[in-house]
């Protein structure tokens, strides 16, 4: 009798052990997971990024983007039709990373675009003709400007602006935040600070869909 209570209570005890290692270990997970949210926040959020969106929206899609990037091209529309399908719920935030030879002269054509308030007009009809002026994963910066036309852009006032200083230092300050994130190609998601599993269209909508239920 007296052996069955010992085992029954050393039982009990190792089965409270292991319980309790499952909740020490899930709540270390947790914070592990918190402190990766909370430091991707750091690289991830800047004010200068353009963005797109309810900004009060509880699920933020932040986007390293380069814009001779083919893939970019073809993701683009349907990150669009995600934001569509949500209205209000998801913004937008782009990060340049001009990996491409020559990407960094049509960023800077696209922050310059910015000032005249014309930056998503613009970076959608780069996006739509990027096969007009891209050669070999090269930019053809002479081919940029047609697409251009019929935005109601000052050209003139483009190419003054895309000169200067702190347009320079927004793609230095993407580039330095996409190495600490450790992002190498575009295009580069991460949701609410999570990376995506996985790439792919699928991941991205599943990942997006989870945040939208947690926050909503």
């Amino acid at each position: 009798m007296n052996k069955k209570l010992l085992f029954a209570g050393a039982a009990i005890v190792l089965v409270a052990a292991f319980i309790g290692g499952a909740l020490l270990y899930k709540s270390e997970s947790a914070q592990q997971t918190s402190q990766v949210l909370e430091r991707n926040q750091a690289n991830l959020v800047k004010s200068h990024s353009p963005t797109l969106g309810n900004p009060n929206a509880k699920v933020h899609i932040v986007e390293f983007l380069d814009p001779a990037c083919g893939t970019c091209a073809a993701f683009y529309p349907h990150v669009k039709q995600i934001m569509a399908a949500n209205p209000d719920k998801i913004r937008l935030s782009v990060r340049h990373v001009p990996f491409h030879k020559g990407a960094d002269y049509v960023v800077k054509v696209l922050e310059a675009t910015r000032k005249q308030g014309k930056y998503w007009q613009a970076l959608e009809a780069l996006l739509a003709s990027q096969d007009t002026w891209t050669r070999d994963h090269t930019v053809l910066p002479e081919m940029i400007w047609k697409p251009l036309e019929g935005l109601g852009l000052n050209f003139e006032q483009i190419a003054i602006d895309m000169t200067a200083p702190e347009i320079a230092q927004r793609i230095e300050q993407d580039l330095a935040d996409a190495k600490a994130l450790n992002v190498t190609k575009t295009p580069e998601y991460f949701v609410n600070g999570k990376p995506l599993p996985s790439f792919g269209l699928e991941p991205l909508r599943q990942l997006v869909k989870d945040e939208l239920a947690r926050a909503y």
